[in-house]
């Protein structure tokens, strides 16, 4: 696996104006420029005026010296986006996080630092670790994630304590040569559960989850549940399954 070399941030733009803001300025003054790559914004059809305003602001004022861009999407939903950003990114290493202050932007210099030191592992933050929590989470659907990560762990036989949070750092040569399936939702988890089966290692470091306090989440309780069928789908599948075949010219490059 190739050393770490800077990070492409990948940022799904829906509703978000000025936490989008704070989680691209935070990232700007707590990481050393040379550890970023670039920031590609996620946009579809239904993001806001508002946020592709905010969006177009934060390339004028910081796109020359950080290589901020807006991509937009041509597969459907969030899951598409990301996985057209894993294709587009630049960096040795790739980030999966939100824009709505849900994942933490303090926590990139700690997956940066890590990532330097393990740049083969897979560095995830965990809510359910020491020193992570969570702020405004609803009651019932906190029970239903300790229960369900508790049955995924065991169903795949790791440790991990926080599976279906969708804020982690990977190596961009490993995204993409995994053949996604997922659109929705539940290709956070995919980003976890197909790496798992790969044999990759992880690292969880804990982090703070707080409920966004702008727009609507897209993600619906009852869409949750799809996360079972995603789980059951992975835990069987083969390696050639999983990893897209290799061109000629990548093969003769081995």
């Amino acid at each position: 696996m190739k050393p770490f070399k800077n990070v492409t941030l990948l940022l799904p733009v829906m509703d978000e104006t000025y936490s989008l803001t704070e989680t691209v300025e935070t990232i700007i003054n707590t990481c050393d420029k040379a550890d970023l790559a670039e920031f590609i914004i996620l946009m579809c059809e239904r993001t806001s005026p508002d946020s592709r305003a905010v969006a177009q602001e934060l390339v004028e004022r910081y796109g020359k010296d950080y290589s901020i861009y807006i991509h937009d999407q041509t597969l459907p939903f969030v899951g598409g986006a990301m996985r057209e950003g894993f294709i587009l990114a630049k960096g040795s290493h790739v980030v999966l996080m939100s824009s709505d202050l849900e994942t933490d932007p303090n926590v990139i210099k700690d997956f940066i630092r890590l990532a330097k030191e393990h740049p083969d592992h897979i560095i995830t933050a965990s809510r359910w670790r020491e020193g992570g929590g969570f702020e405004g989470y609803n009651k019932i659907k906190l029970v239903c994630n300790l229960i369900f990560e508790r049955v995924i762990a065991l169903f795949y036989f790791v440790d991990l304590t926080d599976i279906t949070y969708a804020f982690r750092i990977f190596p961009s040569a490993l995204m993409k040569r995994i053949k996604w399936e997922e659109l929705k939702h539940p290709l956070f988890l995919e980003t976890a559960l197909k790496p798992l089966r790969l044999g990759v290692k992880f690292i969880e470091i804990p982090a703070h989850w707080s409920a966004r306090t702008e727009g609507v989440s897209q993600n619906s309780f009852f869409e949750n549940f799809k996360y079972f069928r995603t789980a059951w789908h992975n835990r069987f599948l083969i390696r050639d399954k999983i990893l897209r075949k290799k061109k000629k010219k990548d093969a003769e490059n081995c």
